[in-house]
């Protein structure tokens, strides 16, 4: 499956358009991650577990995008968009929601 966030792919045109796939995920934050995310903040770098529930977030949604378009009989999505909101309260939740356009190539 070719996921592309630009409206084609150089030399392959777009046989059929089959309409828009979407996958969202929510997670929750934990609270042992953001004691150690504290800690990060304080003390400077990267927040490691944050960064691995957002790209497991992000993968999990793609996936989900990815088998709505072959659902519909799609071999590409184009024109993905990658979409990040805290929720809930306290903002204690990410949700990663991608949309693209499902086609055949």
């Amino acid at each position: 499956m070719i996921v592309t966030t630009t409206p084609a792919i150089e030399g392959r045109p777009v046989r059929d358009y089959l309409g828009i796939v979407t996958g969202e995920v929510i997670v929750g934050a934990n609270l042992v991650r953001d004691l150690f995310a504290a800690v990060t903040d304080i003390v400077g770098g990267r927040s490691g577990k944050y960064e691995e529930v957002l790209q497991r977030a992000r993968r999990e949604a793609l996936d989900e995008m990815e088998a709505e378009a072959e659902k519909l009989g799609g071999n590409a999505v184009v024109g993905v968009d990658i979409d990040y909101e805290v929720l809930g309260s306290g903002n204690s939740m990410l949700m990663v929601s991608c949309s693209g356009t499902a086609v055949v190539v």
